[in-house]
């Protein structure tokens, strides 16, 4: 049930303006703080906007006045429902992501404001936004496939699973190559720093498989992943295994060849293979072995020639393997969590 925040008293008022914009401040959308108030969502707005325009001491109900304020409170409205709700591309602007500059001329070509850059930093966490790296999808993908794997196939899966006491894995494939490079580092302003490293160009290409508990088994390719080499990885995927296993992979040519599959018919269940909604990396908690390898490990080093890339990433991958909790943390992506 909504207030009206008019019939509190000036104390009251103040406190309750207080708290919802504190409530922002600490990563609560407007909306939400909107309905744990019992208050509009154009009064959150409002206070927003006394707030940008006078800090703390202008939401003081007991004070009148103070310096006018640049921006409305449907206009902070606004400019938060189209950073959040809108592409960059949907406004004609060339890139997907919103950067300080793009909203600043937004503000100016849509509202008529004209703001520093920094100020619209500091409108960006007063709203309670802040620079996050975004989370991909390939445009192809099915958002209805999406769903039913989410609602229907995998918790289906897990039911099997846990009638004839298979394991689940995730699998997949990854390359990695000399010349990837992820990751910052300082130095002056205007003088972009220089890391020195081999001009030749060179890669490995892996196999691994993760499950929920922790467990992790890789295998170093030579070559390209085919047909052959995955019926190989799956040999020794379960060889020693007394528990069936169930791998979840992606669609991809090689997992749905003819060897592969005449090789599943002779296992008598050891192993069965389930497939991801095409376009859907994301929801693959092994995807995460190859973000910590590449972004965390080979993407910091400098790398000198194959033979120390190949220590590297075996290096990397062993430890891992005995590190059952940082694998086991790959389920708790805000992607993934679903698989935990």
């Amino acid at each position: 049930m909504k207030q009206d925040a008019r019939k509190l008293n000036r104390q009251s008022l103040t406190d309750l303006r207080r708290r919802a914009v504190a409530s922002v401040q600490d990563s609560h959308t407007p909306d939400e703080v909107a309905d744990m108030l019992g208050v509009c969502r154009a009064a959150v707005f409002g206070w927003l906007a006394m707030y940008r325009a006078g800090g703390w001491d202008a939401l003081d109900a007991r004070k009148r006045g103070g310096r006018p304020r640049k921006l409305s409170g449907s206009q902070m409205r606004w400019i938060y429902k189209t950073v959040t709700g809108k592409n960059p591309l949907q406004l004609n602007f060339p890139f997907a992501l919103w950067t300080l500059d793009m909203v600043k001329q937004i503000i100016r070509k849509h509202l008529g404001v004209t703001l520093s850059r920094s100020s619209v930093g500091r409108l960006m966490d007063q709203l309670g936004l802040s620079a996050q790296r975004p989370l991909w999808r390939a445009y192809q993908q099915n958002p209805a496939a999406v769903a039913k794997w989410l609602r229907e196939d995998y918790p289906l899966i897990c039911k099997e699973a846990k009638t004839c006491g298979a394991r689940i894995f995730f699998g997949d494939e990854a390359g990695v190559r000399s010349d990837g490079h992820s990751g910052t580092t300082w130095a002056p302003r205007g003088k972009t720093p220089i890391v020195s490293t081999t001009g030749a160009r060179f890669g490995m290409n892996l196999i691994s498989a993760v499950s929920r508990t922790g467990q992790l088994h890789f295998a170093v390719v030579e070559g390209r992943v085919t047909a052959e080499v995955f019926v190989e990885y799956l040999r020794r995927l379960i060889h020693g295994r007394r528990r069936p296993i169930f791998l979840i992979v992606d669609g991809h040519p090689t997992h749905k060849a003819v060897m592969v599959r005449r090789y599943l018919e002779t296992i008598q269940g050891r192993l069965r293979l389930f497939f991801l909604p095409p376009y859907s990396p994301e929801l693959n908690p092994d995807e995460l072995v190859w973000n910590d390898l590449k972004n965390h490990i080979l993407g910091r080093m400098k790398i000198t020639g194959p033979d120390q890339m190949r220590r590297t990433v075996l290096h990397r991958l062993r430890w891992m393997k005995r590190q059952s909790a940082h694998v086991a943390s790959f389920f708790h992506a805000p992607e993934t969590r679903y698989a935990a």
